[in-house]
């Protein structure tokens, strides 16, 4: 997917990342963060603002840089590197609130046929796990690298 994004760096590992959100609101640092979450190589995605002071993610801030389309590229680069080294791995995502789960799921309706051509791609209703369909309301969403 070829779409306009910020420079991303690295752990060594290519399971955190970091770059900078440049908007209105000045520069502001962001983490993009894999963290396997069980031993079926299933990985928790976890975004947001880095905190200035203790340097971890704060997930709950809203920026509101108005560069939303560009930081959502950036994550999906991030993601795509990611599976580039762990091709096996689950991703598993959902907001920190209902409105952010809102924002992921905007963003994989509006590139579904591109993800759906790259990714296996499922959301989560309730307790049950289903084929990602567009237009339906997801709590969570985990996707793999398809074979290519």
């Amino acid at each position: 997917m070829k779409l306009n994004r910020y420079e991303l760096k690295s752990d060594e590992y290519l399971t955190t990342f970091d770059f900078l959100s440049e908007g209105p609101k000045g520069k502001i640092e962001k983490i993009i963060q894999f963290s396997i979450v069980n031993q079926d190589n299933v990985f928790n995605l976890a975004f947001g603002d880095k905190n200035a002071i203790t340097g971890e993610i704060d997930d709950r801030i809203v920026t509101d840089n108005g560069d939303s389309e560009k930081v959502l590229a950036t994550v999906v680069a991030a993601v795509y590197a990611f599976c580039d080294r762990f091709p096996e791995a689950w991703i598993y995502a959902t907001g920190s609130t209902s409105a952010s789960t809102r924002l992921y799921r905007m963003g994989i309706n509006k590139y579904f046929d591109t993800a759906e051509a790259d990714f296996e791609i499922f959301g989560q209703t309730q307790n049950e796990w289903e084929r990602y369909q567009k237009g339906k309301d997801y709590q969570a969403f985990v996707i793999q690298r398809k074979n290519l």
